[in-house]
């Protein structure tokens, strides 16, 4: 198989599987509301409910892994994002990319081993 028509293959899964947890995540933030109005429903007694402080933060984090994710080789950041933020099951993830488990297992180590080392001037005070 040609490399072009791999990419253009693993990036439209890659968007496919964005669009289904964006809809899923839109779909949650309709229920908060009641049918035909804008008022909140909100029970005190959730657990899933965040503070827009803690919200903001995990965003933040999140901009931070994804600007180190863009240093990774595209190997590893594909297996990374496959593996870890899709969370496809790591046999799913050799089938997408056409590898052996083994070697999904390999590039995952070595991109967690490089975001570690990228990660440390954003968070000096976390090891491992």
């Amino acid at each position: 198989m040609q490399t072009w028509i791999y990419r253009i293959t693993v990036n439209k899964c890659l968007d496919r599987l964005r669009y289904l947890k964006r809809k899923k995540r839109f779909a949650q933030v309709q229920s908060l509301f009641q049918s035909g109005s804008t008022a909140l429903q909100y029970d005190a007694a959730d657990d899933d409910f965040e503070y827009p402080g803690i919200a903001l933060e995990r965003q933040e984090n999140a901009k931070i892994l994804f600007k180190a994710l863009q240093h990774l080789p595209q190997q590893q950041q594909t297996a990374f994002i496959l593996s870890f933020i899709e969370e496809l099951p790591r046999q799913e993830v050799a089938d997408v990319m056409q590898t052996s488990l083994k070697a999904i297992e390999s590039l995952l180590q070595r991109a967690k081993g490089n975001l570690r080392t990228a990660l440390e001037k954003y968070y000096p005070d976390r090891r491992k």
